[in-house]
């Protein structure tokens, strides 16, 4: 479809600007199918309208929300339709919910580990490592060598 002079089109860089993103993100969103392939000039120049800021608008704040760009294709389907995305939004995001929850936990059993690590280090009287080793000479070899 091509396009004259459209009062309300934008440009790429346009569009970009007022979803505070830039202009090749745009491009992929693109080729990655979020976004419609755009109305051309007969210059071959994208042009855009306000629903496409809303759209990558959409987009840009469900990736905020770690959605992945999948899941976002998926939702942008079931709007495009009219009807209301809050039912499989849910699913997603209590999906992430739990996602997250994983994470939390095991951050907490790492930073656990990384504590005691260092509950067991010497402080600052700690004498130079052999090479490769994390520890002194006298602590790297077990006892009775």
């Amino acid at each position: 479809m091509r396009v004259h002079q459209v009062a309300d089109a934008l440009s790429v860089g346009q569009l970009a600007a007022r979803a505070g993103v830039r202009a090749d993100t745009v491009r992929y969103y693109e080729r990655a199918g979020l976004l419609p392939a755009p109305q051309r000039t007969t210059g071959e120049h994208r042009r855009y309208d306000r629903r496409d800021v809303d759209r990558l608008l959409f987009i840009r704040g469900a990736q905020r929300l770690g959605l992945r760009l999948a899941e976002i294709r998926e939702l942008l389907t079931v709007r495009e339709t009219g009807v209301c995305a809050c039912e499989p939004a849910e699913g997603l995001l209590r999906r992430h919910v739990d996602e997250i929850d994983a994470e939390m936990t095991r951050l907490a059993a790492l930073r656990s580990e990384l504590v005691g690590m260092l509950t067991q280090m010497p402080g600052p009287d700690c004498p130079d490592p052999e090479p490769g080793t994390w520890c002194p000479p006298e602590l790297s070899k077990p006892e009775g060598r």
